[in-house]
């Protein structure tokens, strides 16, 4: 083999393995779903970006072992029925609160959490269709309170079927 072509090998090789081996950041693993791209959700003049957790999987995960959240984001759960609400903190490294909304978007009730506290939170109402997870005191800062409606409406941000 000539050395002269040496470099033009390991070019080719290269490109062989990076257009054949899986990118990580493409990939989900197995027992994780791709995250879906964020949406802003509005309540009164509040803007949140959020994650939407709408598989049985991603509502499991949540917001487990992030080490932060930025102030202005949070995560959406799209609840697999109307009804009773109950969230955890178990591997949650971060404080949150959530608000429990009916299937319109209006804030039924919010709670504070703790990290990695395994107590369970209920919700009062048994008409919680969503439930949204942001820092701690982020709903009280931001002036919002139960009655407050979320725009879009949460019924649109239903993915649709991946093929």
């Amino acid at each position: 083999m000539k050395t002269k072509n040496l470099p033009a090998l390991f070019l080719g090789l290269s490109w062989l393995l990076a257009t054949t081996l899986p990118n990580r950041a493409q990939t989900a693993a197995p027992d994780q779903p791709a995250p879906q791209a964020p949406v802003t959700l509005h309540i009164d003049k509040a803007t949140l970006t959020t994650e939407i957790a709408a598989t049985p999987a991603q509502r499991e995960r949540g917001l487990m072992y992030r080490e932060k959240l930025p102030d202005n984001d949070g995560m959406i759960f799209i609840m697999p029925s109307v009804g009773p609400a109950t969230f955890w903190m178990k591997n949650t490294l971060i404080p949150l609160s959530i608000a429990f909304l009916d299937h319109k978007g209006v804030i039924l009730e919010i709670h504070d959490m703790k990290p990695l506290d395994e107590t369970i939170t209920h919700s009062e109402s048994d008409q919680v269709a969503y439930a949204l997870e942001t820092n701690l005191h982020w709903f009280a800062l931001n002036g919002i309170k139960p009655g407050d409606k979320i725009t879009p409406a949460p019924g649109t941000l239903v993915p649709t079927a991946s093929p």
